[in-house]
Protein backbone atom coordinates (compact mmCIF):
# COMPACT_ATOMS: atom_id res chain seq x y z
CA UNK A 1 0.00 0.00 0.00
CA UNK A 2 1.32 3.76 -0.37
CA UNK A 3 2.22 5.33 2.48
CA UNK A 4 0.68 8.81 3.27
CA UNK A 5 3.04 11.76 4.53
CA UNK A 6 1.39 13.08 7.50
CA UNK A 7 3.07 16.14 7.02
CA UNK A 8 1.92 16.98 3.56
CA UNK A 9 -0.82 15.78 4.17
CA UNK A 10 -1.85 18.55 7.18
CA UNK A 11 0.02 21.16 4.46
CA UNK A 12 -2.34 19.91 1.87
CA UNK A 13 -4.90 20.49 4.42
CA UNK A 14 -4.30 23.98 5.47
CA UNK A 15 -3.91 25.15 1.74
CA UNK A 16 -7.62 23.31 1.10
CA UNK A 17 -8.95 25.67 4.24
CA UNK A 18 -7.39 28.65 3.26
CA UNK A 19 -8.57 28.62 -0.13
CA UNK A 20 -11.91 27.57 1.01
CA UNK A 21 -12.45 30.90 3.37
CA UNK A 22 -10.91 33.24 0.57
CA UNK A 23 -13.87 31.66 -1.30
CA UNK A 24 -16.28 31.95 1.10
CA UNK A 25 -14.87 35.86 1.66
CA UNK A 26 -15.26 36.16 -1.95
CA UNK A 27 -18.68 35.38 -2.12
CA UNK A 28 -19.90 37.28 1.04
CA UNK A 29 -17.62 40.37 -0.12
CA UNK A 30 -20.49 42.77 -0.07
CA UNK A 31 -21.07 41.53 3.12
CA UNK A 32 -17.64 41.84 3.76
CA UNK A 33 -17.18 45.63 2.66
CA UNK A 34 -20.22 46.73 5.13
CA UNK A 35 -18.66 45.17 7.92
CA UNK A 36 -15.37 47.19 6.91
CA UNK A 37 -17.24 50.10 6.54
CA UNK A 38 -18.70 50.03 10.29
CA UNK A 39 -15.25 49.09 11.36
CA UNK A 40 -13.60 52.22 9.55
CA UNK A 41 -16.69 54.55 11.17
CA UNK A 42 -16.22 52.90 14.58
CA UNK A 43 -12.58 54.20 14.67
CA UNK A 44 -13.58 57.42 13.54
CA UNK A 45 -15.87 58.06 16.62
CA UNK A 46 -13.90 56.05 18.80
CA UNK A 47 -11.55 59.02 19.95
CA UNK A 48 -15.00 61.25 20.54
CA UNK A 49 -15.54 58.46 22.72
CA UNK A 50 -12.16 58.19 24.82
CA UNK A 51 -11.99 61.90 25.20
CA UNK A 52 -15.52 62.03 26.20
CA UNK A 53 -15.21 59.53 29.02
CA UNK A 54 -11.95 60.85 30.35
CA UNK A 55 -13.84 64.38 30.93
CA UNK A 56 -16.87 62.42 32.59
CA UNK A 57 -15.40 59.11 33.81
CA UNK A 58 -18.97 58.16 35.24
CA UNK A 59 -20.84 58.27 32.02
CA UNK A 60 -21.25 54.75 31.10
CA UNK A 61 -19.93 53.45 28.17
CA UNK A 62 -23.51 52.87 26.05
CA UNK A 63 -24.03 56.56 26.88
CA UNK A 64 -21.07 57.86 26.08
CA UNK A 65 -21.10 56.44 22.06
CA UNK A 66 -24.75 57.29 21.96
CA UNK A 67 -23.98 60.81 22.90
CA UNK A 68 -20.80 60.51 19.85
CA UNK A 69 -23.18 59.04 17.53
CA UNK A 70 -25.53 61.91 18.00
CA UNK A 71 -22.93 64.50 17.75
CA UNK A 72 -22.06 62.92 14.13
CA UNK A 73 -25.87 62.75 12.91
CA UNK A 74 -26.05 66.65 13.73
CA UNK A 75 -23.10 67.52 12.30
CA UNK A 76 -24.10 65.62 9.34
CA UNK A 77 -27.45 67.10 8.83
CA UNK A 78 -26.21 70.42 9.28
CA UNK A 79 -23.68 70.08 6.58
CA UNK A 80 -26.20 68.91 4.42
CA UNK A 81 -28.68 71.62 4.70
CA UNK A 82 -25.79 74.26 4.36
CA UNK A 83 -23.90 73.05 1.79
CA UNK A 84 -25.88 69.75 0.12
CA UNK A 85 -28.65 72.32 -1.62
CA UNK A 86 -26.50 73.92 -3.65
CA UNK A 87 -24.36 71.43 -4.62
CA UNK A 88 -27.81 69.70 -5.79
CA UNK A 89 -28.78 72.97 -7.55
CA UNK A 90 -25.49 73.30 -9.16
CA UNK A 91 -25.80 69.40 -10.21
CA UNK A 92 -28.92 69.19 -11.78
CA UNK A 93 -27.90 72.44 -13.78
CA UNK A 94 -24.80 70.78 -14.95
CA UNK A 95 -26.79 68.08 -15.94
CA UNK A 96 -29.33 70.06 -17.71
CA UNK A 97 -27.02 72.02 -19.38
CA UNK A 98 -24.34 69.59 -20.72
CA UNK A 99 -26.08 68.51 -23.67
CA UNK A 100 -26.51 71.99 -25.13
CA UNK A 101 -22.29 72.80 -24.13
CA UNK A 102 -21.54 69.63 -26.02
CA UNK A 103 -23.48 70.45 -29.34
CA UNK A 104 -21.16 73.89 -29.09
CA UNK A 105 -18.97 73.50 -32.17
CA UNK A 106 -16.03 74.91 -30.59
CA UNK A 107 -16.28 72.41 -27.60
CA UNK A 108 -13.55 70.21 -29.31
CA UNK A 109 -10.94 73.61 -29.67
CA UNK A 110 -11.72 74.11 -25.36
CA UNK A 111 -11.07 70.63 -24.62
CA UNK A 112 -7.14 70.26 -22.82
CA UNK A 113 -6.13 67.27 -24.62
CA UNK A 114 -1.83 66.96 -24.51
CA UNK A 115 -0.17 67.00 -27.50
CA UNK A 116 0.33 63.15 -28.40
CA UNK A 117 -3.55 63.37 -28.20
CA UNK A 118 -4.53 65.63 -30.51
CA UNK A 119 -5.02 63.54 -33.51
CA UNK A 120 -7.65 61.58 -30.97
CA UNK A 121 -9.39 65.24 -29.92
CA UNK A 122 -12.05 64.69 -33.00
CA UNK A 123 -12.62 61.12 -32.19
CA UNK A 124 -13.26 62.19 -28.07
CA UNK A 125 -15.57 65.06 -28.60
CA UNK A 126 -17.99 62.98 -30.90
CA UNK A 127 -18.01 59.99 -28.45
CA UNK A 128 -18.49 62.30 -25.43
CA UNK A 129 -21.49 64.14 -28.07
CA UNK A 130 -22.68 60.52 -28.56
CA UNK A 131 -23.08 59.76 -24.95
CA UNK A 132 -24.31 62.62 -23.09
CA UNK A 133 -25.76 64.68 -25.87
CA UNK A 134 -29.62 64.91 -26.32
CA UNK A 135 -31.89 62.32 -28.53
CA UNK A 136 -29.82 59.02 -29.12
CA UNK A 137 -30.06 55.79 -29.06
CA UNK A 138 -26.71 55.21 -26.65
CA UNK A 139 -27.37 58.38 -24.55
CA UNK A 140 -30.81 56.48 -23.53
CA UNK A 141 -29.30 53.45 -22.99
CA UNK A 142 -26.75 55.16 -20.91
CA UNK A 143 -29.21 56.94 -18.65
CA UNK A 144 -31.04 53.96 -18.28
CA UNK A 145 -28.12 52.52 -17.21
CA UNK A 146 -27.79 54.84 -14.60
CA UNK A 147 -31.20 54.41 -13.85
CA UNK A 148 -30.80 50.96 -13.09
CA UNK A 149 -27.52 51.85 -10.71
CA UNK A 150 -29.55 53.92 -8.75
CA UNK A 151 -32.52 51.89 -8.09
CA UNK A 152 -29.90 49.04 -7.27
CA UNK A 153 -28.35 51.72 -5.07
CA UNK A 154 -31.83 53.02 -3.42
CA UNK A 155 -32.36 49.25 -2.57
CA UNK A 156 -29.14 49.02 -0.80
CA UNK A 157 -30.11 52.19 2.03
CA UNK A 158 -30.41 49.67 4.22
CA UNK A 159 -27.01 49.64 4.23
CA UNK A 160 -27.34 53.59 5.89
CA UNK A 161 -28.75 51.87 9.10
CA UNK A 162 -27.03 48.55 9.73
CA UNK A 163 -23.34 50.33 9.15
CA UNK A 164 -24.23 52.56 12.12
CA UNK A 165 -25.47 50.21 14.30
CA UNK A 166 -22.82 47.94 13.86
CA UNK A 167 -20.04 50.66 14.11
CA UNK A 168 -22.12 51.36 17.55
CA UNK A 169 -21.63 48.12 18.35
CA UNK A 170 -17.90 47.77 18.03
CA UNK A 171 -17.41 51.19 19.72
CA UNK A 172 -18.65 49.80 22.52
CA UNK A 173 -17.92 46.53 23.05
CA UNK A 174 -14.63 46.83 21.33
CA UNK A 175 -12.51 46.07 24.62
CA UNK A 176 -14.75 42.98 25.69
CA UNK A 177 -14.93 41.54 21.27
CA UNK A 178 -10.99 41.43 21.60
CA UNK A 179 -10.76 39.54 24.95
CA UNK A 180 -12.64 37.17 23.88
CA UNK A 181 -10.89 37.15 20.45
CA UNK A 182 -7.61 36.15 22.69
CA UNK A 183 -9.18 33.97 24.98
CA UNK A 184 -8.94 31.89 21.73
CA UNK A 185 -4.91 31.95 21.05
CA UNK A 186 -3.00 29.51 22.70
CA UNK A 187 -1.40 31.30 25.85
CA UNK A 188 2.34 30.82 24.44
CA UNK A 189 1.50 32.69 20.92
CA UNK A 190 -0.95 35.35 23.07
CA UNK A 191 2.02 38.23 23.60
CA UNK A 192 2.32 37.71 19.67
CA UNK A 193 -1.03 38.02 18.49
CA UNK A 194 -1.92 40.80 20.65
CA UNK A 195 1.30 43.11 19.15
CA UNK A 196 -0.32 42.24 15.92
CA UNK A 197 -3.44 43.42 17.07
CA UNK A 198 -1.85 46.51 18.46
CA UNK A 199 -0.18 47.14 15.27
CA UNK A 200 -3.42 46.23 13.54
CA UNK A 201 -5.33 49.25 15.52
CA UNK A 202 -2.81 51.63 15.26
CA UNK A 203 -2.77 51.32 11.30
CA UNK A 204 -6.27 51.22 11.12
CA UNK A 205 -6.95 54.58 13.00
CA UNK A 206 -4.17 56.45 11.62
CA UNK A 207 -5.59 55.53 8.17
CA UNK A 208 -9.09 56.38 8.63
CA UNK A 209 -9.08 59.83 10.48
CA UNK A 210 -5.85 60.50 8.26
CA UNK A 211 -8.60 59.65 5.33
CA UNK A 212 -11.38 61.75 6.52
CA UNK A 213 -8.81 64.64 6.81
CA UNK A 214 -7.39 64.32 3.31
CA UNK A 215 -10.91 64.21 1.88
CA UNK A 216 -11.91 66.95 3.60
CA UNK A 217 -8.88 69.57 2.87
CA UNK A 218 -9.68 68.38 -1.36
CA UNK A 219 -13.35 69.64 -0.89
CA UNK A 220 -12.36 72.99 1.33
CA UNK A 221 -9.51 73.38 -1.32
CA UNK A 222 -11.19 72.38 -4.56
CA UNK A 223 -14.51 74.46 -2.74
CA UNK A 224 -12.47 77.71 -1.87
CA UNK A 225 -9.73 78.06 -5.32
CA UNK A 226 -12.48 76.94 -7.64
CA UNK A 227 -15.11 79.63 -6.66
CA UNK A 228 -12.03 82.50 -6.32
CA UNK A 229 -11.33 81.66 -9.83
CA UNK A 230 -14.91 81.69 -11.04
CA UNK A 231 -14.53 77.98 -12.31
CA UNK A 232 -18.64 77.38 -13.28
CA UNK A 233 -19.94 74.39 -11.02
CA UNK A 234 -16.97 74.71 -7.94
CA UNK A 235 -19.29 72.92 -5.54
CA UNK A 236 -20.20 70.55 -7.54
CA UNK A 237 -16.06 69.35 -8.37
CA UNK A 238 -15.35 69.97 -5.06
CA UNK A 239 -18.29 67.73 -4.28
CA UNK A 240 -16.56 64.73 -6.58
CA UNK A 241 -12.71 65.25 -5.67
CA UNK A 242 -13.40 64.53 -1.84
CA UNK A 243 -14.47 61.54 -1.73
CA UNK A 244 -11.90 60.39 -4.67
CA UNK A 245 -9.59 60.60 -2.38
CA UNK A 246 -10.68 57.88 -0.63
CA UNK A 247 -9.05 56.01 -4.06
CA UNK A 248 -5.14 56.54 -4.11
CA UNK A 249 -3.02 57.85 -7.10
CA UNK A 250 -6.23 57.04 -9.42
CA UNK A 251 -8.60 59.04 -7.53
CA UNK A 252 -7.35 62.68 -7.45
CA UNK A 253 -6.66 62.12 -11.20
CA UNK A 254 -10.11 61.53 -11.99
CA UNK A 255 -10.85 64.47 -10.00
CA UNK A 256 -8.37 66.37 -12.02
CA UNK A 257 -9.83 65.49 -15.33
CA UNK A 258 -13.05 66.28 -14.18
CA UNK A 259 -12.61 69.56 -13.19
CA UNK A 260 -10.63 70.47 -16.41
CA UNK A 261 -13.46 68.72 -18.55
CA UNK A 262 -16.51 70.68 -16.53
CA UNK A 263 -14.43 73.42 -17.09
CA UNK A 264 -13.70 73.47 -20.83
CA UNK A 265 -17.22 72.21 -21.41
CA UNK A 266 -18.67 75.70 -19.88
CA UNK A 267 -16.25 77.86 -21.38
CA UNK A 268 -13.93 78.82 -18.32
CA UNK A 269 -11.31 80.78 -20.47
CA UNK A 270 -8.44 80.36 -17.56
CA UNK A 271 -7.56 76.88 -18.05
CA UNK A 272 -3.97 77.00 -17.21
CA UNK A 273 -5.27 78.71 -13.44
CA UNK A 274 -6.93 75.12 -13.20
CA UNK A 275 -3.95 73.12 -14.02
CA UNK A 276 -1.49 74.92 -11.71
CA UNK A 277 -4.02 74.23 -8.57
CA UNK A 278 -3.85 71.16 -9.17
CA UNK A 279 0.24 70.80 -9.36
CA UNK A 280 0.42 73.02 -6.40
CA UNK A 281 -1.87 71.16 -3.96
CA UNK A 282 -1.02 67.63 -5.27
CA UNK A 283 2.38 68.54 -4.23
CA UNK A 284 1.17 69.92 -0.87
CA UNK A 285 -1.42 67.07 -0.46
CA UNK A 286 1.24 64.52 -1.33
CA UNK A 287 4.68 65.55 -0.08
CA UNK A 288 2.86 67.39 3.54
CA UNK A 289 -0.16 66.53 4.34
CA UNK A 290 -0.52 62.77 3.56
CA UNK A 291 3.32 61.94 4.91
CA UNK A 292 2.30 63.61 8.06
CA UNK A 293 -1.39 62.34 8.62
CA UNK A 294 -0.64 58.79 7.48
CA UNK A 295 2.78 58.35 9.52
CA UNK A 296 5.62 55.74 8.39
CA UNK A 297 3.10 53.02 9.39
CA UNK A 298 0.88 53.09 6.25
CA UNK A 299 3.85 53.58 3.55
CA UNK A 300 2.94 51.34 0.74
CA UNK A 301 5.80 51.62 -1.74
CA UNK A 302 3.93 53.35 -4.90
CA UNK A 303 4.57 50.19 -7.53
CA UNK A 304 2.37 47.94 -4.77
CA UNK A 305 -0.31 51.14 -4.46
CA UNK A 306 -0.53 51.10 -7.92
CA UNK A 307 -0.85 46.84 -8.70
CA UNK A 308 -3.14 46.92 -5.61
CA UNK A 309 -5.54 49.43 -7.05
CA UNK A 310 -6.11 47.70 -10.29
CA UNK A 311 -5.68 44.20 -8.83
CA UNK A 312 -8.58 45.47 -6.18
CA UNK A 313 -10.72 46.72 -8.94
CA UNK A 314 -10.55 43.35 -10.98
CA UNK A 315 -11.71 41.85 -7.35
CA UNK A 316 -14.13 43.94 -6.05
CA UNK A 317 -14.85 46.87 -8.52
CA UNK A 318 -14.27 50.51 -6.44
CA UNK A 319 -14.87 49.04 -3.05
CA UNK A 320 -11.56 46.87 -3.85
CA UNK A 321 -9.85 49.86 -4.82
CA UNK A 322 -10.86 51.76 -2.06
CA UNK A 323 -9.54 48.46 0.42
CA UNK A 324 -6.57 47.97 -1.41
CA UNK A 325 -3.92 50.11 0.62
CA UNK A 326 -5.24 49.23 3.64
CA UNK A 327 -4.92 45.46 2.79
CA UNK A 328 -1.48 45.84 1.50
CA UNK A 329 -0.88 47.79 4.84
CA UNK A 330 -1.89 45.24 7.38
CA UNK A 331 -0.04 42.45 4.86
CA UNK A 332 3.50 44.43 5.52
CA UNK A 333 2.70 44.55 9.20
CA UNK A 334 1.81 41.04 9.79
CA UNK A 335 5.06 39.71 7.32
CA UNK A 336 7.39 41.93 9.72
CA UNK A 337 5.80 41.23 13.09
CA UNK A 338 6.01 37.20 12.00
CA UNK A 339 9.71 37.40 10.44
CA UNK A 340 10.52 39.35 13.86
CA UNK A 341 8.83 37.01 16.58
CA UNK A 342 10.86 35.99 19.21
CA UNK A 343 10.17 32.74 20.52
CA UNK A 344 7.54 32.26 22.09
CA UNK A 345 8.76 31.61 25.76
CA UNK A 346 10.42 35.00 26.03
CA UNK A 347 8.62 37.94 27.61
CA UNK A 348 6.00 40.24 25.89
CA UNK A 349 6.67 41.44 22.18
CA UNK A 350 6.33 45.46 21.53
CA UNK A 351 4.46 46.47 18.76
CA UNK A 352 6.17 47.47 15.79
CA UNK A 353 4.22 50.93 14.95
CA UNK A 354 5.23 53.76 17.42
CA UNK A 355 3.55 53.63 20.98
CA UNK A 356 1.62 56.89 20.16
CA UNK A 357 -1.69 56.49 19.23
CA UNK A 358 -3.43 59.57 17.55
CA UNK A 359 -6.94 58.43 19.84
Amino acid sequence: MLAVDARAARAAWTVFLVAALLWMAYLARQTLFVLVLAIFLAYLLYPAVNVLQRHAPRLPRPIAVALVFLAMLIVIAAAGISIGARISEQATTLSEKLPTLLKDPAVGDRLPLPSWMEPLRAKIVQTLREQFGGGSDQTMSLFRRIGIQTLRFAGNLVYLIVIPILAFLLVKDGPRLRAGVMSLVPSERRSLWEAILDDLNMLLGRYVRALLLLSLAAFCAYALAFSLLGVPYALVIAAIAGPLEFIPVLGPLVAAVIALLVAAFSGYPHLLWIVLFVIVYRVLQDYVLSPYLMSEGVEVHPLLVILGIIAGEQIGGVPGMFLAIPILAAAKLFVVRIRVAPDPARTAVRPIMPPTDPS
